[in-house]
């Protein structure tokens, strides 16, 4: 009888502890999307600040030839 219960115990036990594994991939693809996302966040920040930086830059090249031109 007590073999019994420790072979049931030890089973239970082995249930119980193949939990763990899956959880660690779950939160290794949560971090790999979160990941993703911040990847994304800095190439939107990047684009945007680079598209002002060519906007501004063509505006001011343009008043130059704008201003050389009415002379």
């Amino acid at each position: 009888m007590k073999r019994l219960l420790l072979v049931g115990t030890i089973a239970a036990l082995g249930l119980f502890a193949d939990d763990k594994p899956k959880q660690d991939i779950k939160n290794a693809g949560s971090e790999t999307k979160e990941a993703a996302k911040d990847a994304g966040r800095g190439v939107k920040h990047g684009t945007k600040k680079t598209t002002h930086a060519v906007k501004s830059g063509v505006h001011k090249g343009a008043s130059k030839v704008e201003q050389k031109t009415s002379n």
